[in-house]
């Protein structure tokens, strides 16, 4: 099976659109004692990279309930989660198999010892925003395949040489973004199919509604706890003192509060625009670009913790001539607005989980347009059928049998990631920002140019993981 992998490994290469030429690292497939239907060696060998919110309700479940999928290690900067993790996958094998010792997940608190191990395949990577970028390139530079939860990175440096580094090393990788996938909201592919077939006609407008984050108070300096290596949790990002609001809470795995903070992740416009500016993308066709022209205000918290963006408006202008209107005065979700008509789709009144915010579109349902009939429009046979995916985890799976693209590889998800961070610049910014989205510049503003980087603590960053 080893080598056909690797075969079927460099056939990927050649013929993806993404691939560019460069190095190749091969895991090999270590097959352990299990009993079972299928033997070791056919099954995907994986390792969970952060264990928190969304590896607990999401990430985790979704994937082990492929059976070509073994989750054999767990790593996590807190050794407490890192238990947690251990017990959760165990005590799953353990009812679904009626074994108690049918798996024993190995575990690590430094992902890069995890990655050196020869018998993991792939790693599912569900850590804070600020470590999405870096582990993802050396994960691709190991030889494993992966799959990110959304954003890509905290700045568009950070996504352009994160997409690169998958593309030269053949990974399979998808992101997180599970609304383009059957399961749970098959609403959206059908929105942008119908869209795409000229439903509504031509299209000149978009519109997408996305909460603000409310600010919070001061937070005192707390001794860090002895199963925290904060220092690595931190990472690229340069030091801030310990509080355990900055981090994520000790004693639940509720919405953690690094998702507040602006040196760990940009806020709502990436937490949610990463899905449904994504959405618009697919829509439109414009998966491989960005806009041309961004304007925008915002609030900020003037004192506190917490200092992500509240309340905001932002406009922008793509090639193609539509325009696009981001803010929390829309409701939640993405209408696509044409010359004959208007399609609005939405998740409803649902986060992915229980302390994510919710839509605020309890009261309708979430896929409307102009005319009702224009939701039951079959698409033909010679009509633009978009690529179709059950559920975002299961078609990673199968892209890593088959060596072929996910529904969202890596350029894809950095393009869609840019644009939000595109987005959190004009707010930053007050006046018309002109984008390069070859380039990836903007045009004559080293301003707004300054922000596509930032400060990287040694040895963390992007750019070390590009030196090695």
């Amino acid at each position: 099976m080893k080598n056909k992998k690797n075969l079927s490994r460099r056939k990927f290469i050649r013929n993806s659109a993404y691939a560019a030429t460069g190095s190749l690292v091969v895991p090999s497939i270590i097959p352990a004692s299990v009993i079972g239907a299928n033997p070791p060696s056919e099954k995907i060998q994986i390792a969970q990279i952060g264990f928190g919110r969304i590896a607990s309700s999401h990430d985790l479940p979704e994937t082990m309930k492929n059976d070509i999928a073994r989750i054999v290690a767990v790593c996590d900067v807190d050794t407490k989660r890192m238990k947690d993790g251990k017990q959760f996958i165990e005590k799953y094998y353990r009812e679904k198999k009626g074994m108690s010792s049918y798996m024993d997940v190995k575990m690590y608190q430094d992902y890069r010892e995890m990655l050196k191990d020869s018998g993991v395949d792939a790693v599912i990577i569900s850590t804070p925003d600020h470590w999405h970028a870096r582990p993802t390139m050396d994960a691709a530079l190991a030889g494993k395949d992966i799959y990110l939860q959304k954003p890509t990175s905290l700045t568009i440096a950070e996504g352009r040489a994160m997409a690169d580094a998958v593309a030269r090393n053949g990974a399979v990788f998808q992101i997180g973004s599970q609304q383009r996938s059957a399961t749970p909201w098959p609403q959206f592919k059908k929105a942008c199919e119908l869209v795409r077939n000229g439903r509504i006609g031509k299209v000149h407008t978009i519109k997408i509604g996305l909460p603000g984050d409310p600010g919070g108070d001061e937070e005192p300096e707390m001794d860090i706890p002895s199963n925290l290596d904060y220092e690595m949790w931190l990472g690229s990002t340069p030091y801030q003192y310990y509080t355990e609001k900055r981090v994520h809470p000790q004693h639940d795995y509720s919405r953690p509060g690094w998702l507040r903070c602006e040196q760990f992740g940009a806020g709502m416009i990436t937490g949610w625009g990463a899905h449904h500016i994504d959405i618009a993308h697919w829509g439109m066709g414009t998966e491989f670009t960005g806009p041309i022209e961004i304007e925008g205000t915002a609030e900020f918290p003037k004192s506190g913790l917490w200092n992500v963006h509240g309340d905001f408006l932002i406009k922008a202008k793509y090639a193609n001539g539509v325009t696009m209107e981001v803010g929390g005065d829309n409701p939640n979700g993405v209408r696509f607005e044409g010359s004959e008509g208007w399609i609005f789709v939405t998740r409803g009144n649902v986060g992915v989980t229980s302390s994510d915010p919710t839509s605020g579109n309890s009261d309708k349902s979430p896929f409307q347009a102009s005319d009702p009939r224009i939701l039951s429009s079959v698409i033909g046979p010679n009509e633009v059928h978009l690529y179709e995916s059950p559920e975002q985890h299961k078609n990673w799976l199968d892209c890593i049998k088959s060596r072929s693209l996910t529904v969202a590889p890596a350029e894809v998800a950095h393009r869609s990631c840019s644009t939000c961070l595109l987005f959190h610049t004009a707010m930053k910014i007050p006046r018309k920002l002109y984008w390069d989205p070859v380039r990836e510049k903007f045009k004559n503003d080293d301003e707004a140019n300054a922000m596509l980087y930032r400060p990287q603590r040694h040895p963390w960053g992007t750019n070390y993981a590009m030196e090695h």
